[in-house]
């Protein structure tokens, strides 16, 4: 396929409707078939908001997923929730998100979703969008794991956890997956203290038997709980261990560093193709298309359109539906405008 200059793509998530929000805060008051067809429309509306704003690449909008991690928790066997450990109180932050404690060794026997989430995205999408699936890597997947007697630390966790992954990006090529995005935040939000060759390993071990059989995209960020981040803001860690990741785009943060460190994105585009975060995600200011074409422009100096994408920061369920939809938009607007 001839690339697309200037790709315009998201990370996965996007804000549930109102009513999806009301309805699963009240799933005793439904049947089985009303709930399967709430997930239908929500799929059909996260599609038609990517559709009218004119992106390339779309999703599912993870409409299924309570959380983009915490989500995958519900299919595997061998934790059990452990309310005692969070933060009840006070402002927002990631320790007050559900933490798991592990009692038995972990397995997922009936996979972990994303299987069916794809197949009921390829069911409602249009003709001639390419489709992206997502999934978070073991690294990110372990984090709200508590290690108890099983495991040592969250390394042996994450190791219990690849393989997991693995036969699930095996079942997404297996299904024809055009494109499969490992989400691995926790990899970049801990480059500046962690082994960061060690990463690269865990990546590149999770993603072997399906390199060349689709293309592969990683999403790295420093947080966005609640809209806040909890990693150190910068790519440089990542250099130059993260140039070894096997993947064929790499999409980082870069309007919440003001792009500070744009120029480095070079080294990647070396490498790899690189989608850049273009739009904040953090913030309620609309960017203007005239704001993101000079964002892009910024881009253009360091990696070729034909190797660039750009999408939000992060992904966009922590941001109100009204202004994704007007990000987006302009979002799309500047890029084919720049083409």
């Amino acid at each position: 396929m001839q690339p697309i200059p200037i790709k315009t793509t998201v990370v996965g998530s996007l804000p549930f409707p109102s009513w999806l929000e009301f309805a699963s805060e009240n799933l005793d008051k439904f049947g089985a078939a009303d709930i399967n067809e709430m997930i239908e429309d929500a799929v059909v509306n996260a599609i038609h908001d990517q559709v009218s704003a004119g992106l390339d690449v779309i999703t599912d909008g993870e409409q299924t997923r309570l959380d983009f991690n915490l989500s995958f928790y519900g299919f595997i066997k061998g934790i059990a929730p452990n309310h005692e450990e969070t933060r009840k109180f006070g402002p927002p932050a990631h320790d007050q998100r559900g933490k798991h404690t592990i009692i038995a060794p972990l397995t997922a026997p009936k996979g972990l979703g994303v299987v069916e989430e794809y197949k009921r995205l390829k069911r409602f999408a249009p003709q001639g969008k390419i489709l992206k699936a997502s999934i978070p890597g073991p690294y990110t997947l372990s984090g709200r794991m508590l290690a108890g007697n099983i495991y040592k630390d969250r390394w042996e966790i994450t190791e219990a956890l690849l393989p997991i992954v693995a036969k699930e990006l095996d079942d997404l090529v297996a299904i024809g997956v055009q494109e499969i995005c490992i989400d691995e935040p926790s990899m970049s939000c801990y480059a500046y203290k962690e082994d960061t060759k060690r990463f690269v390993d865990i990546f590149n071990r999770t993603v072997k038997n399906i390199v060349g059989k689709t293309r592969i995209a990683t999403h790295l960020c420093f947080g966005n709980f609640k809209g806040r981040s909890i990693g150190k803001k910068s790519i440089a860690p990542m250099l130059p261990d993260f140039l070894d990741l096997n993947v064929d785009e790499l999409h980082s943060e870069m309007t919440i560093l003001n792009f500070a460190e744009v120029h480095l994105l070079e080294h990647f585009a070396e490498k790899m193709d690189i989608a850049v975060g273009v739009i904040d995600v953090k913030s309620y200011y609309i960017e203007t298309v005239e704001d993101v074409k000079e964002r892009i422009q910024k881009c253009l100096k360091y990696v070729p359109a034909e190797k660039l994408a750009v999408a939000p920061d992060c992904g966009m369920s922590q941001t109100a539906r009204w202004a994704t939809k007007l990000k987006l938009t302009n979002m799309c607007t500047a890029a084919k405008e720049l083409r």
